[in-house]
């Protein structure tokens, strides 16, 4: 019997392909599988991979599923884990106030109407929302309080809500200072309050738009509380948009707090996200979510001193001169001067939180360096990040492997209890972990 086919359209064989592939509806793995450990390209000194273009990138997502009843994350030889903080609504970013009282950044994604559309930003939209990724944003900080210093907030505000997808949070003197995705605002506050009811002053505007593709505003205060440094990354993968919609994105800004004009204080960064000073040197460090789409072991994100007019790559080469032939034009000059970052965390990591230990009361093994949350992979098999780590430092730089400070976010079957984000120390040392999956900040100590 003879039956007739009609050719498929290019959007009908993608759809086929990935549901196929991927599912849709249960979203299962797909693409290759990595031929290195994570641990190959983690450390000051990684191995790259070399680049591998598929014509279905992997993906491999971790079922957002929460935390059942009486499970909780486990922590490092000597530390306990405890909740802090439940029943939040996708807490991403956490800021500790000098009294101790804790901010958390309530907050997902703003509407980006153009960044979804075509076949590849509708895949990636279930993608996201299977990842727990997708739920609407609270828009709203909320204050946490542990009256009585049991290791428990007994106490919770809203401080500010009708914002615009919130992250980075910032205290200068008697002025607090929000990130939106588009803006960063500034209002009075006295220590101790629980609500502000002053209206916003924005101090400038930040690059947002109907893309918006790294959506997440970070910043920090200098410690003369002069400027502040603020995280904007780039608007794409790899410019496949034209750098025309990059201007002044994948970057870090230097921001005047006298009258809100900034400068591009380093630049090729492609999406970084958490910023905080080194004790020792004072220097400025960040964390780097790097490209995807040329393999699962590639590239590296990574964890980098932040240098004055530096230039790390992005979208022109990776990990220093590693030219990413999907680019072109190229840029050999600015190619040749691509500074190499200080430590990779592995590839599809999705590292984001990062908080200096100065100051922590846990075990001696991390008594200095950095905290790193790994907000996981989807796009990586078998699955990297899920977790809290921690990077030694010797003489103000990185020295050794990392060490696992919070694990146990992913279950054996590859579902997601948890996904950790945002990291900060309190006030008596303890790690504080945003968890926008588990909608929980978890307290990581040695004691209450």
């Amino acid at each position: 019997m003879l039956i007739r086919t009609r050719p498929r359209s290019p959007r009908r064989s993608y759809l086929v392909i990935a549901a196929s592939c991927c599912g849709l509806l249960v979203v299962a793995a797909c693409g290759e599988i990595s031929k290195l450990p994570v641990s190959a390209s983690t450390g000051p000194d990684p191995k790259l991979a070399e680049p591998q273009q598929t014509r279905i990138p992997t993906v491999n997502i971790a079922p957002a599923t929460g935390w059942p009843a009486g499970k909780l994350p486990m922590a490092m030889p000597g530390a306990k884990v405890t909740s802090f903080a439940g029943e939040l609504a996708h807490p991403r970013w956490l800021y500790v106030l000098p009294n101790g009282d804790v901010l958390v950044a309530e907050s997902n994604a703003p509407s980006r109407p153009e960044n979804s559309q075509g076949i590849k930003g509708w895949v990636m939209g279930l993608v996201m929302k299977r990842a727990g990724a997708a739920v609407p944003s609270a828009n709203r900080v909320t204050l946490l309080r542990d009256t009585d210093s049991d290791g428990v907030a007994d106490m919770r505000s809203v401080l500010l809500d009708k914002l615009d997808s919130p992250f980075g949070m910032a205290l200068v003197g008697n002025t607090l200072y929000i990130a939106n995705t588009n803006a960063v605002l500034k209002f009075p506050y006295q220590m101790g309050d629980t609500h502000i009811t002053a209206p916003a002053t924005q101090l400038l505007a930040l690059p947002a738009g109907a893309i918006n593709h790294h959506w997440t505003k970070n910043i920090i205060a200098s410690a003369d509380g002069s400027k502040l440094f603020v995280t904007v990354g780039s608007n794409s993968n790899v410019a496949e948009r034209g750098m025309e919609a990059e201007a002044e994105r994948a970057a870090i800004w230097e921001v005047d707090l006298q009258n809100g004009s900034h400068r591009v204080f380093a630049s090729g960064l492609r999406n970084p996200n958490g910023m905080a000073w080194e004790a020792s040197t004072g220097a400025l460090w960040t964390v780097v979510n790097e490209r995807d789409e040329i393999g699962n072991d590639l590239v590296p994100d990574y964890l980098s001193s932040v240098q004055e007019g530096g230039f790390y790559g992005w979208p022109y080469s990776y990990y220093g001169q590693h030219v990413d032939v999907r680019i072109s034009p190229q840029d050999p000059a600015l190619v040749a001067k691509a500074r190499m970052p200080d430590y990779a965390l592995g590839a599809h990591t999705a590292s984001l939180g990062l908080a200096s230990a100065a100051g922590n009361s846990l075990p001696p093994l991390v008594a200095q360096g950095m905290f790193i949350g790994q907000h996981g992979s989807w796009n990586r098999k078998p699955h990297s990040g899920y977790k809290v780590i921690f990077v030694p430092f010797q003489n103000g730089k990185p020295a050794g492997m990392p060490v696992d400070v919070l694990t146990g976010f992913l279950s054996e079957d590859g579902k997601a209890y948890g996904r950790p984000v945002g990291v900060a120390l309190d006030k008596r040392g303890a790690l504080l972990v945003a968890d926008d999956v588990g909608n929980i900040v978890w307290r990581v100590s040695t004691q209450p």
